[in-house]
């Protein structure tokens, strides 16, 4: 480790290393299908962040890691085979829920996630930015 550097900072960089695309927090609806017990399954849900790899989503359907589902996009209908790759914390009833997809699909959530040298830590915050022109002409008057 580098000096300087806390163990904080150098545990954070190890998990953003291990990430292998953007996570983006958004709620989209998807369904959930799978068996349990050997009985079909379908649930109605919404992700709490996705990536190129996979989303996060609390399901009230039990079910274990490893578990074969596939995922539905409802706002295009396809349908891609997934893993349980991450069981959470319960939150009233629901079990946050890791879902990998079978291969790397960034194409299936249908938004533009951020590019790889991207850096949270410095996109813009509000009060932050620099003064607009015309806020600048203002003040001059």
């Amino acid at each position: 480790m580098a000096e300087g550097k806390s163990a904080l900072a150098s545990v954070t960089e190890t998990q953003a290393e291990r990430r292998r695309s953007h996570r983006v927090h958004i709620a989209m609806p998807v369904l959930i299908r799978g068996k349990r017990a050997g009985q079909p399954f379908e649930e109605k849900t919404h992700t709490i962040s996705v990536n190129a790899h996979g989303c996060m989503v609390r399901l009230s359907t039990p079910v274990t890691r490893a578990q074969e589902i596939s995922i539905v996009n409802t706002k295009t209908a396809e349908e891609l085979p997934c893993i349980v790759s991450f069981i959470g914390q319960r939150d009233g009833g629901r079990l946050e829920v890791g879902v990998e997809f079978a291969e790397p699909s960034p194409v299936f959530w249908r938004i533009a996630f951020p590019p790889e040298d991207w850096d949270p830590s410095e996109r813009k915050r509000p009060g932050n930015s620099a003064p607009r022109p015309a806020a600048a002409q203002m003040t001059k008057r």
